[in-house]
């Protein structure tokens, strides 16, 4: 079987010719998603094209991604472009490869358990309360500079404490400040050679200087101290593989950077877009409020009233479906495979992207309408639509390890804050999807305040 693979009768996909030298560069750096959804209209689930030299074959039907991910994700490394990320996240979990990543993935899952994560809850209600205790009624604010504020406080107490937070946030804003040039070092990182050394602006560098040094101060520290602490920090320090071996301080600083940026930007786009979605449909906002004020009573929520708040629930999963904070990916093919039919040649870069999936009306009915309905019954478990056309967090055996984290961090963000405000946007804002690391709103998200009484019987 493992022959047929390879048999020469398998042709490419099809796809987009380009032009001789550039391939589809140009079309990528003038609409990069636009491009992609053009590729699928025009030449289905499978396509290949050109980014300059280096082979691309994008993939959207759900089987096809399912069987990159799950049923063969050995033959699969992270794709080129995840080498301008390892410049700041080191060998973290999101770049790290083989038996390395495995093993760092076993010594730090226990971390993030039902019952470890609990303990966040009161972290996240009380960075909550002072963080609305600021607002106004009436005032005009960036609501995507607030969540991020907002969860880089969760983020940095959850991982550290009370004490080290306040250098946390010497560490978001480092990480911000790569983050916007993302976008230049992954096209350099996708045309280089492997293990070509990507080129770094003085800025950069300075920026790794600090980090490495803020984070790799609050590790000694602790180490230091002896005195142990109910933080995720601690749990990394405490993790141990079954030979008895711990992490290095090396290991920890990568682990804690890549936490420190899916921990923190993730939820505050994940939440951005969903203040945007809310605001532009004022029956869901009602829905929302409705059940928050029944629920609730008045009262600021706990982490015990999260499983009596669905449909606060389906509006962050209806917001995902739309606006995915992860809204795409890629794998490097490690040696030649069949997909669908086609013959896919080792050093190809598979793209997948939920921005394509989630919005696809093969499997959502009036697919760019936001209807928090379509999840009163999750459809992926009750076998509705298939497991691949819905997956925020990603999927098989590197799925996001933080997926449960975030989701309750985002509910309970949603209902605390939704029980006190609701939002207009602001006259003349201009609100454009920017496709970087993560996505995000390009020119931030201009919100009005308005202050609400929770209504209670």
């Amino acid at each position: 079987m493992a022959h047929a693979v390879m048999t020469p009768k398998l042709s490419l996909p099809p796809g987009p010719k380009g032009s001789f030298l550039l391939g589809s560069a140009r079309e990528f750096a003038l609409d990069w998603p636009g491009h992609m959804e053009r590729c699928a209209r025009e030449f289905g689930d499978v396509c290949y094209y050109r980014f300059l030299h280096v082979p691309i074959c994008q993939i959207t039907h759900p089987d096809h991604i399912e069987q990159v991910l799950v049923r063969n994700p050995g033959n699969f490394h992270k794709s080129r472009d995840y080498g301008a990320l390892r410049f700041i996240l080191g060998n973290g979990l999101l770049t790290n490869e083989g038996v390395p990543w495995q093993r760092q993935r076993q010594l730090i899952q226990p971390a993030f358990r039902h019952e470890n994560i609990l303990a966040y809850g009161e972290i996240m209600a009380d960075s909550t309360a002072r963080h609305l205790s600021r607002w106004k009624d009436g005032e005009k604010r960036d609501l995507h500079h607030e969540m991020a504020e907002l969860t880089l406080d969760i983020v940095s107490k959850s991982l550290f404490g009370t004490n080290a937070a306040h250098l946390a946030h010497e560490v978001g804003e480092e990480i911000a400040a790569v983050m916007e040039r993302f976008q230049a070092m992954a096209a350099l990182s996708f045309m280089l050679p492997d293990n070509f050394p990507i080129p770094k602006t003085p800025r950069l560098l300075r920026s790794k200087r600090k980090l490495d040094g803020v984070v790799l101060s609050i590790i000694r520290e602790r180490r230091k101290s002896g005195v142990a602490a109910n933080d995720l920090l601690q749990r990394l320090l405490d993790a141990q593989d079954e030979a008895g071996r711990q992490m290095s301080d090396e290991q920890l600083k990568d682990e804690v950077m890549t936490l420190f940026l899916a921990g923190h930007e993730t939820t505050a786009n994940a939440l951005t877009w969903t203040w945007y979605l809310l605001a532009q449909n004022p029956d869901v906002e009602r829905a929302l409020g409705a059940e928050v004020d029944s629920v609730l009573a008045g009262r600021a929520p706990a982490m015990a009233d999260l499983p009596r708040l669905p449909y606060v629930e389906m509006v962050v999963k209806e917001s995902m479906r739309l606006y995915p904070p992860a809204w795409g990916f890629g794998r490097l093919a490690l040696e030649d495979f069949e997909l669908g039919g086609y013959r896919i040649p080792r050093g190809t870069n598979i793209f997948i992207t939920q921005w394509l999936n989630h919005r696809d009306a093969r499997y959502y009915p009036d697919p760019l309408k936001f209807e928090p309905e379509r999840w009163r019954e999750d459809p992926v478990r009750k076998g509705k639509i298939p497991r691949f056309a819905y997956f925020p967090f990603g999927g098989g055996p590197r799925v996001c390890i933080g997926a449960g984290f975030a989701m309750m961090e985002a509910t309970l963000l949603l209902a605390t804050i939704a029980q006190r405000y609701r939002f207009s946007l602001a006259p003349n804002a201009k609100v454009v999807p920017l496709f970087s690391v993560t996505l995000r709103p390009k020119h931030g998200l201009p919100m009005i305040l308005h202050r609400r009484t929770p209504s209670v019987s």
